[in-house]
């Protein structure tokens, strides 16, 4: 009687750390977001993403800007004739 006492009560503590650490190591909290975007703070990774957004907001300005001056230049050249 008292080894299936133990028993069970091992077998219950067993469980129970296995659950806390299930739940310990979830990815989807937020605090875990937290760290994660502090931490692409700190190395400067969040700097470079926005660099390379810019980088593609201004080719896209420049390729919006060369193609109005080539309408510009078809308009001009269909005036002159």
């Amino acid at each position: 009687m008292k080894t299936d006492q133990s028993l069970t009560r091992a077998l219950l503590l067993i469980l129970l750390f296995c659950g806390l650490l299930m739940t310990a190591g979830c990815e989807g909290t937020d605090t875990r977001d937290q760290v994660d975007d502090t931490v692409k703070t700190a190395a400067g990774q969040k700097d470079l993403e926005r660099y390379r957004e810019m980088k593609e907001q201004i080719g896209d300005i420049q390729a919006q800007e060369t193609e109005r001056y080539r309408q510009l230049d078809t308009d001009t050249d269909a005036k002159k004739e």
